[in-house]
Formats: structure tokens, sequence, C-alpha cells
């Protein structure tokens, strides 16, 4: 069953969160990672806002988990620690 990353972010350094999308692609490519969303225009309607929206979909949810565990994907995200506000959850598809 598919996997989908949900991350809300608000960038605070451009400049040095671009090193983390600099790298951050590898891990996505090595685990088949597909953007369905990624920025673009939103709109809040309910909750706390964010600057940007994510989803990313796995092809199940151990390897959505075994992305972001990887040490491909831990590396990148220490380029973005303290530049950007992110909020990421992993939440399994459903059966439809």
């Amino acid at each position: 069953m598919t996997a989908y990353w949900i991350a809300h972010v608000t960038v605070l350094d451009p400049v040095k969160y671009k090193d983390y999308t600099d790298i951050a692609p590898l891990a996505f490519k090595k685990f088949g990672a597909v953007f369905l969303a990624r920025g673009g225009v939103s709109e809040t309607l309910e909750g706390a806002s964010a600057e940007r929206h994510v989803v990313i979909q796995f092809k199940d949810l151990q390897t959505a988990l075994d992305c972001y565990n990887s040490s491909e994907y831990q590396s990148a995200k220490l380029k973005r620690d303290g530049h950007c506000v992110a909020q990421v959850v992993v939440v399994e598809g459903c059966n439809a």
C-alpha cells in the first residue's frame, strides 16, 4: 500500500535552505519517491499556515520511513536544520 510524506515548511533562510534542496533529491531518487506537490500555490483553510507544502509518494510505509532514516536524507536534513520550520508526517495511503 502506498505511503506519503506530507511536509509543511516555512523557510527562514533561503540561501542555507538551498544546501538542503541541492542534496535531498539523492535520497528521494534512491527510494523511488514521486513528488505530487512541491511548493505551488496553496490556501490554508484551517490550522496554522506554512509557506510550502510538499506531498511525496512512496511504494509503501516502510520505504517512506527508510528514506527518512537513510544516511542520505539525514545528511540533507542537517543542512536544513535551523534554516526552516518543518512538520513532516508519514501516512499510509488507503485502498480506494
